[in-house]
């Protein structure tokens, strides 16, 4: 015992101030803190300068009068201070000071408390003294009480009314385990301890019968709350199970002793009445949190924690939960080694806010690291579903396989980052997966439906534009019937092909439905369109007609007016055919009971009826009169009654010019055909001309001037082309043949003359008689070269002409 370094501090000191320093410093030296429930508080209270019996303590000097701490030390190899008996009584110790006992196991705390009655306090100064009293009950698991043996059935003893104090307050700290109570008999005399110990349990039963107890316990024995020895016991191994300190159902761990002694001396100085129980769970609360804030704030700045969170944040981790497991399962056995000894509710609960803290700390690496999960399986099914569609696999098989195969993907990979103390769980981000999923597949059955439906509606475009197109350029009776028969045989097909494809994309009933029915809305769509493009341009399509029919005969050759044709007939029949062409673009007709519709009959008794039925009608209805085709609703009508009745008119005006051209060629081709004079009048040119005629006859010179004459005439006049012009009427004829008459004339006369110089530049030195030959021959070859040229200018102008 000698060997061990003895160090005591005072805990409180005489003015009821705690030493927390002290008792840190105390704590730390003697390494009370890892004892954690292994460890015993042994206090002593009684009269101050109070010296026991020889009979008690054999080891006791003979010369010495030992006090409370004298016996302390002597018990415990403590150092606390002594009074010299030589000087008298006096207060050696002040407050309550503390000590760790040598050479004992368990670690035992022994106190030693300021002795009551001191004269230095005085008599009314009772204060402290019931607070150290109430303070060595609440922390001590032994109590060490002195008494005077002639005190012993004495009923004004001087221990009483402390004994009474001390069982009124242990009422109220009513506590799960027991104080042992030793009491020490001081001054012993010849009566044995045999005839002592009945006298002082009498006693003691009957101060404890006197007490005033609470309902619940006024049949409570006073075994309930304490045990009464003697000091014959010993006090290694006092915390086993039978020891002095053997009750261990309330004690506070060794780490938090500290902290428990200040909180009950601060409310015993604030005459609070005490709740051991309530004091415990606020000792282990506050321990607890400690501990639990030390381990929460460790494992943040873990740096194997800090690299796991960070990795998660930028990508995926292999083996997260496994990781993630570890760091919380070490953090959490850590706190339960450290917390272990203190109230089992309170570190259960702080353990488990101190998991709930980890949790949150950790819940957004834990969701971080699922969402990597999701979206790497998200984009490794949009990536495998691309896959087998291009390889040509079904939309509703590929999207099926690729679900399943990539949804337990998802799963097996949950499993690799759950954590095994939380309840956190992956049915959202999986419900989610599988939303993503599902979208992304109906986005593309939506895409290949919109891309098949486009497809299918290029082939009906292409189907049926071009000969739509073509059936309405030879508008007739059978346009529309053949229209219906393309629409129908196209359309059938299209749909059929269109369905078929459609079953292999999983899509619903009405949405197939649907489909099909627009598809064919867009092959009828497509046929009205045209329809009404084409109605737009009908006056064009009229005029065209109208042209091609009037200007060429039933083999397609272009007419010569030669003035045998009827152009009045040519003129009705070809109008008829265009108003057989504006009847059919007035109305659509998809339905074959629409061929009942009898248009063109209407447009022909309108349009078409002679001046004197027109007349006869004037009193009664135009029959174009309206907006609205009988028995027609408006979405079929194309061009409307009035309308009809307006680009008739205006047909009418436009074509007007091309019939009038024809009477005109007609009429100068007759006048072209008839150039000799009427008989008569060639009978009376012979009779009224008879002495020209004669004159001439004997003149022949006159003849060859005359014949000269024609030939003039003749070349100027197939020049100008004067029965041409004249067929464009007689004053615009006359202005053009007086602006190109001068240049006829003058060109005329520069060939004549280029020809007669041509032999004098050949033969320079002819003679004269020579010379009037030749220039006679020449004139003849000049005459008869003129004819030629203009025989070829005619027979040119003609097939012109007739071209």
């Amino acid at each position: 015992m000698a060997s061990e370094v003895r160090f005591s501090t005072q805990l409180i000191d005489g003015d009821g101030a705690f030493n927390v320093e002290g008792i840190e410093k105390f704590m730390k030296e003697v390494k009370l803190a890892e004892c954690g429930l292994s460890y015993a508080v042994v206090s002593i209270m009684g009269p101050q300068s109070s010296v026991f019996g020889s009979c008690q303590l054999s080891q006791l000097p003979n010369a010495a009068l030992p006090s409370k701490s004298t016996l302390l030390n002597n018990l415990f190899g403590t150092d606390f201070r002594e009074m010299d008996a030589f000087k008298g009584r006096s207060q050696t110790t002040k407050g309550i000071w503390m000590a760790k006992c040598a050479g004992i196991e368990p670690c035992t705390v022994v106190m030693d408390l300021e002795g009551t009655d001191g004269r230095e306090r005085g008599e009314d100064d009772t204060a402290f003294e019931k607070q150290s009293s109430l303070f060595a009950l609440a922390v001590s698991d032994i109590v060490l009480i002195n008494m005077w043996c002639h005190d012993i059935g004495r009923e004004q003893a001087a221990n009483k009314p402390l004994l009474k104090t001390v069982f009124q307050v242990m009422m109220r700290l009513f506590s799960p385990r027991k104080t042992t109570l030793m009491f020490v008999i001081r001054d012993k005399t010849r009566t044995p301890l045999e005839n002592l110990e009945p006298v002082l349990r009498e006693d003691i039963q009957k101060i404890w019968d006197s007490v005033p107890k609470p309902q619940a316990h006024k049949e409570t024995p006073l075994s309930e709350f304490f045990n009464v020895q003697t000091l014959r016991q010993r006090f290694t191994h006092s915390i086993n199970p039978g020891g002095l300190a053997g009750d261990r159902r309330g004690v506070v761990p060794a780490s938090g002793f500290s902290f428990s002694a200040q909180q009950i001396w601060k409310v015993i100085k604030e005459n609070k009445d005490l709740d051991l129980p309530a004091h415990k769970v606020m000792v282990a609360t506050v321990r607890c949190e400690e501990i639990a804030n030390e381990k929460y704030a460790l494992f943040a700045e873990n740096e194997d924690w800090r690299q796991l969170e960070e990795a998660v944040q930028s990508g995926p981790v292999s083996g997260f939960g496994k990781k993630l497991n570890s760091l919380l399962s070490t953090c959490l056995s850590e706190y339960d080694v450290e917390a272990t000894y203190f109230d089992e509710g309170v570190r259960t609960a702080k353990q488990k806010h101190l998991q709930e803290k980890l949790l949150q700390l950790a819940q957004p690496a834990f969701h971080s690291a699922l969402a990597h999960i999701r979206t790497g399986t998200f984009d490794k099914f949009k990536e495998a579903f691309d896959k087998a569609l291009n390889k040509g696999e079904g939309f509703s098989d590929a999207a099926n396989n690729c679900t399943g195969i990539f949804m337990t993907q998802f799963d097996e990979a949950c499993a690799d980052v759950v954590i095994e103390v939380a309840d956190w769980d992956t049915s959202k981000a999986r419900e989610k997966l599988r939303r993503e999923i599902d979208a992304h597949v109906a986005s593309v059955r939506a895409a290949k439906l919109s891309e098949l439906t486009t497809t299918y509606e290029e082939k009906l475009k292409e189907a049926l534009s071009g000969p739509v197109e073509a059936l309405f350029d030879g508008a007739n009776k059978e346009t529309w019937p053949s229209i219906r028969k393309l629409y129908k045989r196209e359309a059938e097909s299209a749909v059929s092909e269109f369905s078929a494809a459609l079953s292999r994309f999983d899509a619903d009933e009405q949405t197939q439905k649907n489909m099909v029915v627009s598809l064919e809305d867009y092959a009828r769509g497509l046929i009205e369109a045209k329809a009404r493009e084409e109605a737009c341009r009908v006056l064009i399509r009229m005029k065209e007609k109208f042209t091609t029919l009037f200007s060429h005969d039933s083999e397609s050759m272009p007419r010569i007016w030669t003035g045998s044709e009827d152009i009045r007939s040519i003129t009705k029949t070809s109008r008829y055919a265009c108003l057989k062409l504006l009847s059919v673009m007035t109305v659509i007709r998809l339905e074959d009971k629409d061929d009942a519709l009898n248009i063109e009959n209407i447009l022909a008794k309108a349009l078409l009826d002679s001046p004197n039925e027109k007349e006869k009608s004037a009193t009664t209805v135009d029959p174009l009169a309206s907006s609205t085709w009988e028995k027609v609703p408006a979405s079929k009508t194309m061009i409307t009654p009035v309308q009809c009745k307006s680009l008739w008119r205006q047909f009418k005006i436009e074509t007007e010019y091309t019939v009038s051209q024809a009477i005109a060629a007609q009429e100068a081709s007759k006048r072209g055909n008839n150039w000799l004079p009427p008989p008569w009048a060639i009978a009376a040119l012979f009779i009224l001309g008879f002495n020209e005629l004669m004159t001439l006859l004997r003149n022949p010179l006159y003849l060859v001037f005359i014949f000269i004459g024609y030939l003039l005439i003749k070349a100027i006049w197939v020049q100008l082309d004067v029965s041409g012009e004249f067929r464009h009427g007689a004053l615009p004829a006359l202005l053009s043949l007086s602006t190109k008459f001068l240049p006829t004339i003058m060109n005329l006369m520069k060939k004549l003359a280029e020809e007669g110089q041509a032999p004098e530049t050949n033969n320079p030195q002819t003679n004269p008689s020579t010379s009037n030959q030749t220039a006679a021959s020449t004139s003849s070859s000049t005459g008869s070269s003129k004819v030629t040229i203009l025989d070829r200018g005619t027979g040119y102008t003609t097939a012109s002409k007739e071209e």
